[in-house]
């Protein structure tokens, strides 16, 4: 496995309609897109691509989003299915994840799909 580059490279995802999808990610939560060919839509998770295909089995995201509370609420606004509202999942005073957090927060949402999306929230 490579040094410097992420070990993730790509994820897929199942879609039914690849154009709502497509609307999904990219309008509704914002991340950029970086291509389409044909039945393929590539879109940019921070460096990861998520690739939406009618083709591809479902899988359960979870993407770090800053603010949570407030992505929630922009999202219920939006018609986003909300499964289950930001909650507390875990408290990591030892820094075992390696990150400049303490609490990690997450909720649940469904994409235009029918998916279920984790978000979550870091804070101090």
């Amino acid at each position: 496995m490579s040094g410097k580059d992420p070990l993730m490279v790509q994820v897929a995802q199942h879609v039914e309609d690849l154009d709502r999808a497509t609307t999904f990610y990219t309008e509704t939560l914002g991340l950029p897109l970086i291509a389409r060919f044909g039945p393929l839509v590539f879109v940019d998770l921070g460096g990861t691509r998520l690739l939406l295909e009618e083709a591809a089995p479902p899988a359960l995201l979870y993407l770090r989003v800053d603010g949570l509370d407030q992505q929630i609420e922009h999202l219920k606004h939006a018609g986003v299915e909300i499964v289950s509202a930001p909650h507390d999942i875990f408290t990591d005073t030892e820094g075992l994840f390696g990150g400049h957090w303490t609490v990690e927060s997450q909720a649940f949402i469904r994409d235009s799909e029918g998916n279920l999306l984790g978000l979550v929230g870091h804070r101090s």
